[in-house]
């Protein structure tokens, strides 16, 4: 296998992600560590969250800009009417479904999760909508621009965000973390 089917296909941009996973677990691990030599309390849930949001954003973005096949050649496809690519993935039977739908949705889903418990700008289902549609837009901007022979579709800004605004509900209950660096329901309060 050349560096080019590494770094260029889907497939290996999932075998490398695949294949990172212990570095990245080790440098949660490390990074927890340092911390906690430092007296931080509770240093798991932030380190955590760093290197996740990362970890899980980085190779979904590197997939949308990886170029298919005819990439340079034809101009860029845009598709503006919301949900039309949406039926036609559903029309595609289970495996397109998954794939299209489920990829889409896991994009920012790193940043709806971890995003409100790291910067507090984010302690919103909305802000999180926003931010997650504004970077997904920008992604679909520069596959058209870059004519990697995809198509920029708004139903992937609208997956996209909706995966970061679904993963931000599940994140919610650590989101008013006090200064101790502990998730709220893992604080005693006063009465014990």
């Amino acid at each position: 296998m050349s560096a080019g089917d590494w770094f260029g296909t889907i497939t290996g941009v999932v075998a490398i992600t695949v294949a990172v996973l212990p570095v990245v677990v080790l440098g949660v691990w490390l990074l927890a560590r340092r911390r906690r030599a430092a007296g931080v309390v509770r240093p798991g849930w932030r380190s955590l969250a760093e290197v996740g949001i990362v970890y899980g954003t980085v190779p979904w973005v590197w997939m949308i800009l990886t170029p298919g096949g005819r990439a340079g050649e034809v101009a860029g496809r845009v598709s503006l009417v919301p949900l039309r690519d949406l039926v036609h993935v559903f029309a595609g039977g289970w495996l397109t479904i998954v794939v299209q739908v489920v990829a889409n949705l896991l994009v920012f889903a790193a940043v709806g999760l971890f995003g409100p418990v790291l910067f507090p700008a984010l302690r919103s289902v909305p802000r999180v909508l926003v931010v997650a549609a504004a970077a997904s837009l920008l992604l679909e901007a520069g596959q058209y621009v870059l004519r990697l022979d995809r198509v920029s579709s708004v139903d992937d800004v609208l997956l996209n965000a909706a995966g970061a605004g679904l993963a931000a509900l599940v994140s919610r209950r650590w989101w008013r973390a006090p200064a101790t660096g502990m998730p709220a329901r893992c604080v005693p309060d006063a009465r014990g």
